[in-house]
């Protein structure tokens, strides 16, 4: 019997690159078809079950990317347009978010490339979080809206897409969150990654 370990578990477990407390998870587990058993803490197949608790590190930078970071980008293009946002942006903040994963699900319920909540989901008119154009338009134009919100000042936009404009509006700036600070440092970072390519 084979035995298969999902990303989040395996980036949790093995990485070097930790940061902050160690926090409580849940580790899930199902057999496929073929026998094999897969681990995650991020379940992304309806067939995963619950099997206990376990220890995990929040990891600050992820090194790890898709196969293929580049499926989406036409996608990306086209909506970031049709919002005004350059397009490096919108898909520094899905890195960030979900590192491409249109099936991501965060423990607090956001859900998809961009890391929707059901609540911003349904505001924006996605039905379904998890179709990727969906998805990319509705996160597109809530980004949209934050930088409109704050002035066209990107990082306190990109601070209200972490953690909520009213917290913005609270600190009169990016709130002093390590999560939310780090958060608008990797899109920043990802974002100079990104623009070249698009600009190509």
């Amino acid at each position: 019997m084979r035995q298969a370990i999902g990303w989040g578990l395996l980036v949790a477990l093995a990485s070097p690159l930790y940061a902050g407390p160690l926090a409580a998870d849940t580790l899930y587990r199902f057999i496929d078809e073929d026998g094999t058993v897969h681990f995650s803490n991020v379940p992304s197949d309806p067939r995963y079950v619950a099997v206990r608790k376990l220890r995990t590190r929040v990891v600050a930078t992820r090194r790890w990317g898709p196969r293929n970071i580049t499926a989406y980008d036409d996608i990306i293009r086209d909506h970031a347009v049709d919002h005004g946002l350059p397009a490096a942006l919108v898909k520094a903040v899905i890195a960030a978010e979900s590192n491409f994963d249109p099936r991501a699900r965060s423990p607090k319920g956001a859900q998809g490339l961009m890391q929707l909540m059901p609540q911003t989901a349904a505001y924006l008119g996605v039905h379904d979080a998890y179709s990727v154009e969906q998805n990319v338009r509705g996160g597109s134009r809530y980004l949209a809206e934050m930088l409109d919100r704050f002035g066209g000042d990107w990082k306190r936009a990109l601070a209200a897409y972490n953690a909520g404009p009213e917290a913005v509006d609270r600190y009169q700036g990016i709130p002093p969150y390590r999560e939310t600070q780090e958060y608008v440092r990797r899109v920043m970072s990802y974002y100079r990654r990104y623009h070249e390519e698009f600009a190509r």
